[in-house]
């Protein structure tokens, strides 16, 4: 299996694959209970599985099974939250939205759906379950945008200070350590914790234990089984508490401990680059077909149409012609779904992310935007100077991620702390709500 689907069915199915309440057999076992829905043991022990398979030749990495069990059933039950969340708001997924994600991760590892089947079945994968986390996981996502349109703002004050301070382009990627706190920690709690994290950051500085093998062991983080991994981040992207001393540190160099709105942190420079500098940006080249569902087209008929369309360019037909004939974008489909040349955000932020993981001359399965059901193929890309806006764009997107990431860690401590959540399995921490 190739390595970004790999990395899709570690994040579908570390967690393990949903089972919900309605679907409990009567002996089945329960590990927890989360608000009106259980978290299965058989769920719970198959997510560990998933991690165990995942870590295999490094279990050395991995805490105790009862502190593993613990973490995993965490990160369940936050699954589970948000899920609930997200219904509650009435954020839905279609199958044919979830047949788009399908033929998407199948063509992005080089497969057809029935190939990438086949593929999750050699691998002792259930297709129905794999759907089912994709569904939430595209639930999750949708939950999360609300909440960046509504509680998300960068002012243009903001983006005027960084960009008077930018440096240089460069990217640092990332890792940390949480030693978690609840809101109105007692002194008792905060000292125990104090101490945790001085503990291991003494592992750590003494050679007895890696940076990534602490954060799996001892790290509260949502993230802790990846290592603490943060990813590639631009200065802007930086809580401010650490930007001025991430600039003077050498990778693999540590600062901290910190305490922070969530607990006290450790945080590592893995690595530095040079990124793509704030005077340029990268534009594609693209045309598309579009079909909109509404009046008497049904959302499963537009995604037909759009597939069937697919069809026959893969057959040989002529995308422009296809275009001019059949599409709904009235602007772009007298010049055969050409788009020109544009930014990624431009159309929005799911057409640009199918475009960006294209490779030119690659047409898309069909997936679908707020406009409708679309079909592209890449022509394209490019690196070009950017404009005023563009560079203001850019560094507004940066601090906006910035400022999402808290406070939807926050919220998500918010959710948790309101949830009734009754943990049944004996390896798991008191039960909370």
């Amino acid at each position: 299996m190739k390595t970004s689907l790999l990395s899709l069915l570690a994040a579908l199915l570390l967690f393990g694959l949903q089972v919900h309440a309605q679907e409990v057999q009567p002996l089945e076992r329960i590990a927890a209970v989360v608000d009106e829905d259980v978290i299965l043991q058989s769920e719970l022990d198959r997510a560990v599985a998933n991690v165990l398979a995942q870590y295999e030749g490094r279990s050395d990495q991995l805490p105790p099974r009862e502190i593993l069990e613990r973490q995993v059933l965490e990160r369940l039950v936050l699954v589970r939250l948000q899920t609930a969340r997200a219904a509650q708001m009435g954020v839905r997924v279609s199958d044919a939205e979830v047949d788009g994600a399908v033929g998407m991760i199948a063509q992005q590892n080089g497969f057809t759906p029935d190939q990438l089947r086949q593929q999750l079945a050699a691998d002792g994968l259930s297709f129905d379950e794999f759907r089912n986390s994709l569904r939430e996981e595209l639930m999750i996502q949708r939950l999360r945008q609300r909440f960046a349109q509504t509680r998300i703002v960068v002012s243009d004050a903001e983006v005027d200070a960084a960009l008077e301070n930018q440096a240089g382009g460069r990217q640092y990627q990332l890792a940390h350590i949480l030693v978690a706190l609840p809101d109105g920690a007692t002194p008792e709690q905060i000292a125990t914790a104090e101490q945790k994290i001085e503990g291991v950051k003494g592992l750590i500085d003494r050679g007895e234990m890696a940076f990534a093998a602490a954060a799996v062991r001892y790290s509260d983080s949502p993230n802790a089984l990846e290592g603490g991994d943060l990813g590639w981040r631009s200065l802007d992207e930086i809580p401010t508490a650490f930007a001025g001393a991430i600039q003077s540190l050498q990778p693999g160099q540590i600062i901290g401990p910190m305490r922070g709105p969530s607990g006290f942190q450790l945080l590592q420079l893995v690595d530095v680059r040079d990124a793509e500098g704030p005077g340029t940006v990268t534009q594609y080249q693209a045309r598309h077909i579009l079909i909109r569902s509404g009046g008497d087209v049904s959302d499963d008929q537009a995604r037909a149409r759009a597939a069937t369309l697919r069809a026959r360019i893969e057959g040989g037909a002529d995308f422009a012609e296809l275009a001019q004939e059949h599409s709904d974008d009235t602007v772009s489909r007298e010049r055969g779904g050409d788009l020109g040349w544009f930014t990624i955000d431009q159309f929005g932020p799911d057409f640009g992310a199918q475009v960006a993981g294209l490779e030119d001359g690659a047409v898309s399965e069909p997936f679908k935007t707020q406009a409708g059901w679309h079909v592209v193929q890449r022509l394209g890309s490019r690196q070009t100077a950017a404009s005023d806006d563009n560079r203001r764009a850019q560094v507004r997107e940066a601090i906006g991620q910035r400022k999402l990431e808290d406070e939807w860690n926050r919220f998500l401590r918010e959710i948790r702390g309101e949830a009734f959540v009754d943990v049944r399995n004996a390896a798991a921490p008191a039960s909370g709500g």
